[in-house]
């Protein structure tokens, strides 16, 4: 049977099969649920096996598993190494979803469950690619590593002390990742952009205890209202950062480059749908696309302290927390970013509260021409798979294990995605097109195959 007809034959199996993946409750930032990583880890280095990986090792970390598999039984020909994880974010608030998180269920032809798309499934498009070429040709075309890690969810934590401990052994002609989305539905993309990420906790302390409001209310610092004028003069009317040097390095973009991005084939309209609110909040004088690809960003992410139970307790709270994280485009250097707003927050605090500010990880953007022959061979595969016009697009979000490689290694870096933006990546509802999952192992499985004329 041809490669094909070997992939659409095995539909139901494949879709069983991911089912039992999501089954598994792998949350990594939660200690309880270390026996359910372990299982998750377990299970991937079994399917690498069947795939057909020569040699497949559970690596233990200082927290939590990495699964590594290679075959390299085809001499001469290019060695590629992919990436991806099976870790997930915790399914909490569990009362948003309408099937239960770690219950795959199909609806409407979306596979429903944490870690569809961020990144099990995506990683599960691979395997099978990989599975089918061995069946159907007896061997695989190209030499394969393969590294999938169990804590890309908590900052990858131990994934590069790894990597320099295998140095010689991780070398490769390129390396591959699939934890990146589509630009929209129908239309394949390959990403050549992501932005950095630094992540920040803050804890202000005003008095020593929680206070009764009404015997010490109005001559005592109330942190919690500290802490939100602080936030808010973070940012200015047009939504423009205001922190002294935040913008000083960020690199100019070419006009053409940004005709390029604009020009795509993307619904504004679908984007304001996907997002609900009333209206859009954006730096003033970038369109939408620029603000979310080529623009640095400083969210707040969360915000505690104080009573917040039900009912009422009348209390001036000690301590109020925040974590704030910054998305950081080329030449933005995380860790002069990283000063500057702790700078700038020191400032704007006044005297009466104590300020502890924590960097939580760092992480530096990447950007990178598409001009090498592997990205022509991955645009091919992937209108060939889908039967649709691929493009080449920028990404939001962040994979600091992709700047890091680059940088080390020199070898290009294919990030092949196959959700959507819209598919509720770490929120309820987390989902994957099932025809995205499909068409992603034939995809996958002919880029694999091309690979070897190189």
């Amino acid at each position: 049977m041809d490669l094909i007809g070997y992939i659409e034959s095995k539909r139901e199996e494949h879709l069983n099969e991911l089912k039992e993946l999501l089954r598994i409750p792998s949350v990594s930032t939660k200690s309880e649920h270390k026996p359910d990583i372990e299982r998750a880890a377990q299970w991937i280095a079994e399917k690498l096996r069947a795939a057909g990986m020569d040699n497949v090792e559970i690596m233990p970390t200082k927290l939590h598993p990495l699964v590594y598999g290679e075959s390299l039984q085809a001499p001469g020909k290019p060695t590629v190494l992919f990436y991806g994880h099976y870790d997930v974010q915790p399914a909490e608030p569990l009362d948003l979803w309408t099937s239960p998180a770690f219950e795959p269920t199909v609806r409407d032809g979306n596979l429903y469950a944490r870690g569809t798309a961020d990144d099990k499934g995506q990683v599960h498009i691979h395997i099978k690619a990989l599975a089918a070429l061995r069946k159907t040709a007896g061997k695989l075309p190209i030499n394969v590593k393969v590294m999938i890690e169990g804590e890309e969810e908590v900052g990858s934590v131990n994934l590069w002390e790894f990597v320099k401990a295998n140095r010689e052994r991780l070398k490769a002609d390129a390396l591959i990742v699939s934890d990146t989305a589509m630009l929209t539905k129908g239309v394949p993309s390959i990403t050549y952009g992501l932005r950095g990420l630094n992540y920040y906790q803050i804890e202000l302390t005003g008095p020593a205890q929680d206070l009764h409001s009404g015997v010490f209310g109005g001559a005592v610092p109330n942190p919690i209202t500290i802490l939100a004028e602080m936030i808010a003069k973070l940012h200015d009317r047009n939504f423009r950062i205001a922190v002294p040097g935040f913008y000083d390095d960020v690199a100019t973009v070419s006009r053409q480059e940004l005709k390029a991005l604009n020009s795509l084939p993307w619904k504004e309209k679908e984007f304001r749908r996907t997002v609900g609110a009333p209206a859009l909040n954006g730096e003033k004088g970038f369109t939408i696309r620029e603000q979310l690809w080529v623009r640095p960003t400083l969210e707040l992410n969360g915000i505690w302290g104080g009573y917040l139970g039900e009912g009422a307790k009348t209390v001036i709270a000690s301590k109020v927390h925040a974590k704030i994280s910054t998305r950081l485009v080329p030449n933005q250097e995380p860790a002069k970013i990283a000063r500057q707003v702790e700078r700038q927050i020191r400032k704007l605090l006044p005297k009466s509260v104590h300020c502890k500010f924590e960097v939580l990880s760092m992480g530096k953007p990447w950007v990178a021409p598409y001009t090498h022959p592997i990205f022509q061979k991955a645009i091919h595969s992937l209108e060939t798979g889908f039967g649709k016009r691929a493009v080449f697009i920028r990404e939001g979000g962040s994979i600091p294990f992709v700047t890091q490689m680059h940088d080390t290694f020199k070898v290009p870096c294919v990030l092949l995605g196959f959700g959507l933006p819209d598919e509720n990546a770490h929120a309820p509802d987390e989902h994957l097109a099932l025809e995205n999952y499909f068409g992603g192992i034939k995809a996958i499985a002919l880029f694999y195959e091309q690979l070897a004329t190189l």
